[in-house]
């Protein structure tokens, strides 16, 4: 197994810091188990991105810096991995240049040799909604052959790689364990290191940062029906990138396939996305802004597996929490007692217009639910808060609250955590153990790091 890490240039802003001791050090990563050692230049030395506490999200979002994706960076310094060959690109449209440019057109216009293009969830174009089938066809922009890869296999056949060379990925995360993109990754990496290609992560920010919580996922909870929502054991709120995921899973799981990344240049991971250059692309049709993606991490465990409502078919899809049943005024009492930080709920009445992807009886049904407000995205906890509110809610009306579906096990991430959600455990006592959980993993993550901790 070989794993690369493309060397970054280091700018002459960086430079002339580093020169005055005001860059941050780098500390190579330790060597991967069973692969070459890897050692990552430090990115671009940008100003800490403090705020103060209490701070709005439309404060957080004013300062920017400046994050050179790695389609970018593959042009500028890496070309060698893709010269002369036949490349293969799974891709969305949130795979564009800082100057807005789609993947396959940046690569295509830099001479490289796109032969085929693989489709994830919501399609290459990204106009599909949650759990729509992605066809084949052809990419009405450039005619190169489009493969699904959310369809009866979820990964690249034999067929479908014939004739490539080096497959390319290249998908804006979100950064939560349910989102589908990192596993169809994970999935084509396996079909990679079967047939012997090379893969090639061009690596994006995490846009809610390094930031850790919530379950780790047992593998005897993977839902062999819906794998794609966690294929492999990460917090529910993992808090890497593609590309440190790529690394993980393919080092732990025993993959070995000849695995490069291509880092981002200039991003700390303490950094949210809409604090850099990066034009802010919608991953999928409900995931409308950095909070939908911070929220989406937490509410994603009520999301489609519980008959509670999150916003889907409204202005602000997982902004909200409630259902017809649910009495807010009771919830926000209840609530109030966990002093939950960098949050507030606002009740608020909703009609859902389209929901396709939960439970659907609320539907052009008015009902009042609580707006979920961050206030402070550094103190938010999403699954705390979310596993609080759930917990609440099931206790004020059992009879009404229901499970929908066995994806929720998978969601809260053991069988311990269901039996003890299900016989109505105090949240605390599950949060506590989730910890415990986390704490061991994250020493594992630690050696899958590309990004250096900047100022923590």
């Amino acid at each position: 197994m070989t794993i690369q890490l493309v060397p970054l240039r280091l700018p002459l802003l960086a430079l002339a810091l580093a020169l005055m001791g005001s860059a941050p050090a780098c500390t190579p990563a330790p060597a991967n188990n069973g692969g070459t050692a890897d050692s990552v230049p430090p990115p671009a030395a940008q100003a800490p991105a403090t705020q103060a506490p209490g701070a709005t999200a439309a404060a957080q979002a004013s300062a920017r810096i400046d994050a050179v994706p790695g389609l970018e960076v593959l042009v500028r310094d890496s070309m060698h991995l893709v010269r002369g060959k036949r490349v293969g690109l799974i891709t969305n449209q949130s795979a564009v240049t800082r100057a807005s440019e789609h993947a396959a057109d940046y690569l295509r216009a830099n001479g490289v040799n796109l032969v085929a293009l693989y489709g994830p969830e919501h399609g290459i174009r990204g106009d599909l909604e949650a759990g729509e089938t992605v066809a084949a066809g052809r990419d009405t922009k450039t005619g190169v052959p489009v493969y699904s890869l959310y369809d009866r296999t979820q990964r690249p056949t034999a067929e479908e790689l014939r004739g490539v060379d080096v497959l390319v990925y290249d998908i804006q995360d979100v950064g939560a364990r349910p989102y589908t993109f990192v596993w169809t990754m994970a999935m084509a990496i396996e079909e990679a290191a079967k047939h012997r290609i090379p893969f090639i992560v061009l690596d994006r920010p995490n846009p809610i940062t390094d930031v850790s919580e919530g379950p780790v996922m047992h593998m005897d909870v993977r839902n062999v029906t819906q794998v794609i929502t966690g294929y492999y054991a990460v917090p529910l709120r993992h808090g890497m990138t593609s590309g440190e995921v790529a690394r993980y899973f393919n080092a732990d799981a025993g993959v070995g396939a000849q695995l490069h990344v291509v880092p981002v240049d200039g991003w700390r991971p303490d950094v949210f996305f809409d604090n850099t250059t990066l034009p802010f692309i919608r991953p999928s049709p409900n995931i409308r802004s950095v909070d939908a993606e911070l929220k989406f991490s937490g509410l994603v465990l009520a999301d489609g597996a519980t008959n509670i409502h999150t916003g889907r078919g409204t202005d602000a899809p997982f902004s909200y929490f409630g259902a017809p049943w649910l009495d807010t005024e009771r919830l926000m009492q209840a609530v109030a007692k966990y002093e939950l930080p960098g949050v507030r709920f606002v009740p608020e009445q909703i009609r859902p217009t389209r929901d396709p992807a939960v439970y659907t009886s609320y539907r052009d049904t008015a009902f009042t639910t609580l707006r979920v407000e961050v206030t402070d995205r550094r103190a938010f906890r999403p699954v705390w808060t979310t596993l609080v509110l759930l917990s609440e809610a099931k206790k004020q009306n059992p009879e009404r609250f229901r499970v929908m579906n066995t994806g929720f096990t998978q969601m809260l991430g053991s069988r311990w955590a269901r039996e003890a959600f299900d016989r109505g455990e105090d949240p605390r006592v599950i949060q506590r153990r989730w910890e415990e959980e986390l704490a061991a993993w994250m020493q594992k993550r630690e050696q899958y790091r590309i990004y250096p901790k900047a100022g923590r």
